[in-house]
């Protein structure tokens, strides 16, 4: 039987887990900073394309290579973190190193620490 994440239902719900991680991520920073909700989508949109884009990648390259399904949370992470950034920085808005580092230490623990417990609990359940 294949895993769950190379069925279309399973990558539907990779993806749309890694959004709601995004989601969360950009709340606590407007939070943090005393924003509203209401700019959501402006914080939002250049790390969803970055998510987006992780996961076309990872999608080649696990077609491609059954080894690079490993890193297909790397890859996605990777990308939001990165076109996150450039689409940030193109549009206009803030890319501070404090921020940076924080976006990857964050999106680090949230986009990978879920993969890593969905992992403990197949291999618990074997």
């Amino acid at each position: 039987m294949d895993r769950p994440s190379r069925t279309p239902a399973g990558f539907a719900a990779t993806v749309g887990i890694d959004l709601l991680a995004v989601i969360v991520f950009v709340l606590i920073g407007r939070a943090s900073h005393g924003e509203g909700i209401l700019g959501l989508l402006v914080t939002l949109w250049p790390f969803a394309v970055g998510l987006l884009v992780g996961h076309v990648l990872a999608l080649v390259l696990g077609q491609r290579e059954t080894r690079s399904v490993r890193w297909a949370g790397v890859v996605v992470w990777v990308s939001t973190v990165v076109v996150g950034m450039v689409l940030r920085a193109v549009s206009g808005q803030g890319v501070q190193l404090s921020f940076v580092i924080v976006t990857v230490l964050v999106l680090a623990a949230l986009l990978l620490g879920w993969r890593f417990v969905a992992w403990l609990i197949a291999r618990r359940r074997r």
